[in-house]
């Protein structure tokens, strides 16, 4: 399994993927070097995309913000913390009943980096409250896997539909089959992908 830890490898990744899909190259040309977004493993970056599910960035950053400083990142605090003290902070009751499952079941989460991408990706949505966005958000951010990407991000979704040209958003099924070609570097086009909406975001707005 490849994996994405540096910006040379980053770099990598975009060149063998200009040469086989030259839109990507062109989107390259126009952003430069997407961001690594690679975070630590472990609980607390898998509570963090979990806090981000169906919600605004802003609204997203808010509440982690309040988390982090109430301490309540660990799975340790979240096992002890009763589910009024989380919603307190701004997670659903959702959200607040998958942390509390998640840090009861204490994952192991380096058994898993050592998991297959599709074995990986089984094993994390095993867990309370983790669907295949965040999985596959988990993967590419905490293990730096190359070739998995998030398709039921709607931002992904958008600039694929703006790069090439589709008359309307793809759903994550669409997304995943017009990503087919785009393996092994599946990963490098979520980021390209996400670097093109926030500059047509910047530009003109999304429709």
């Amino acid at each position: 399994m490849s994996r994405i830890d540096s910006e040379d490898d980053l770099r990598a990744g975009i060149a063998a993927l200009s040469a086989r899909e030259p839109r990507f190259a062109a989107v390259h040309a126009l952003t430069g070097d997407p961001p690594l977004r690679r975070r630590p493993r472990g609980f607390a970056t898998l509570l963090h995309i979990i806090n981000g599910q169906m919600i605004s960035t802003a609204a997203a950053d808010a509440i982690w913000s309040r988390i982090k400083a109430a301490g309540l990142h660990d799975p340790t605090a979240i096992a002890a913390a009763e589910e009024a003290l989380l919603l307190s902070h701004g997670f659903s009751r959702a959200k607040a009943r998958s942390a509390r499952a998640i840090a009861a079941a204490a994952p192991d989460f380096e058994a898993m980096a050592r998991l297959p991408d599709d074995e990986l990706l089984r094993a994390l949505t095993a867990l309370p409250g983790v669907g295949p966005w965040t999985a596959e958000l988990y993967a590419l951010t905490a293990e730096g896997r190359a070739d998995v990407l998030p398709a039921g991000d709607l931002a992904m979704q958008e600039a694929a539909r703006l790069l090439f040209d589709l008359p309307s958003r793809p759903d994550a099924k669409a997304l995943r089959h017009l990503a087919e070609s785009w393996s092994p570097w599946r990963a490098v086009a979520a980021r390209l992908l996400w670097s093109y909406y926030l500059h047509h975001k910047g530009r003109a707005g999304i429709s």
